[in-house]
């Protein structure tokens, strides 16, 4: 038996006994291994996010928390390889790239048959080009959208212009590979969208942030043709109406385009009681530049959305 193939059967091991505990000379009697392999392995296990804990003295043991496993999963050939394709376009830049994988792993575990031969075939034979995007940051911005806190952060924008400003998160767009921070601006009074990989620091702060709806934020903006990831549909069904789909006509909204050359109008962006984090998937759009209500975004279809101006 293989070390990954060892990895999965030590949690169902564990699994099929919660929620007692072992001890690591049952364990090792049990797939004949050494208590050294034992204890290493349970260690690895729990380092990956795989719920194991260990009981001291007498009558303890290692442990699992079954009701947080995952039964085996019977995925089709080709739901692996899209779900491992997926997983190797997570990069450094791409937000909860630590959790993902951390649940790739977990996936992978769960995997049985032809399904788990191809994912991992196919997984030695992808290679990516490394990020320069400091994780220090993705996971500040992360914070900040799960905890619902304002974020200061330092951006230098496509004309090489730095900043520093306090934002009020609202969600996440990502566009042809590039991932944004949708966020009002308290400085510049109006919303702003922050390509995630010209955030050059990032730190959270203890302020709540004021809820701001997505759709709103990207009234008039290049991205306002951005819809819901029709793959997190599932997840969408689970939080209810608060996630309701946002329509063209909403997002159109009657707000006219700002041209460039133009003065934006500054004005406070109506917003929703408590409208949920949320992620959109937006498109470059080539042609008239428009604003966020005061961020005016480039004519040349460079980015989806204003550049954090």
């Amino acid at each position: 038996m293989n070390r990954t193939a060892r990895l999965y059967a030590l949690v169902e091991e564990l699994r099929a006994v919660a929620p007692r505990p072992l001890t690591v000379a049952a364990l090792a009697a049990r797939f004949e291994i050494s208590t050294r392999t034992v204890q290493r392995d349970l260690q690895t296990l729990m380092e990956t996010g795989v719920p194991v804990r260990t009981t001291p003295g007498r009558g303890g043991g290692w442990s699992i928390a079954a009701e947080m496993t995952l039964p085996p999963i019977h995925f089709t050939p080709e739901e692996a390889s899209a779900l491992t394709a997926a997983l190797a376009a997570v990069g450094a830049a791409t937000p909860y790239a630590g959790a993902a994988r951390t649940a790739a792993q977990k996936i992978t575990a769960s995997m049985t048959g032809p399904a788990s031969t191809v994912a991992r075939e196919l997984a030695a034979r992808i290679v990516t080009r490394p990020s320069r995007t400091d994780s220090a940051i993705r996971t500040a911005v992360e914070q900040a959208l799960t905890h619902n806190t304002a974020l200061r952060l330092s951006y230098t924008d496509a004309a090489g212009r730095e900043s520093d400003r306090v934002v009020e998160p609202a969600g996440l767009l990502t566009a042809e590979g590039r991932w944004y921070l949708i966020a009002w601006c308290r400085t510049r009074r109006a919303g702003r969208g922050f390509r995630l990989d010209r955030i050059t620091a990032a730190t959270p702060t203890d302020e709540a942030a004021r809820p701001h709806h997505l759709s709103d934020l990207l009234l008039g903006s290049t991205a306002a043709d951005a819809v819901r990831p029709t793959a997190l549909a599932p997840l969408r069904g689970l939080l209810g109406e608060g996630f309701a789909q946002l329509e063209p006509d909403v997002l159109a909204g009657g707000v006219q385009p700002v041209l460039p050359g133009d003065t934006p109008g500054v004005g406070q962006l109506p917003h929703q009681e408590q409208p949920p984090p949320a992620l959109l998937v937006g498109r470059r759009v080539a042609g008239v530049g428009v604003a966020f209500r005061g961020a005016v975004a480039y004519g040349d279809g460079r980015d989806a959305v204003a550049d954090g101006l």
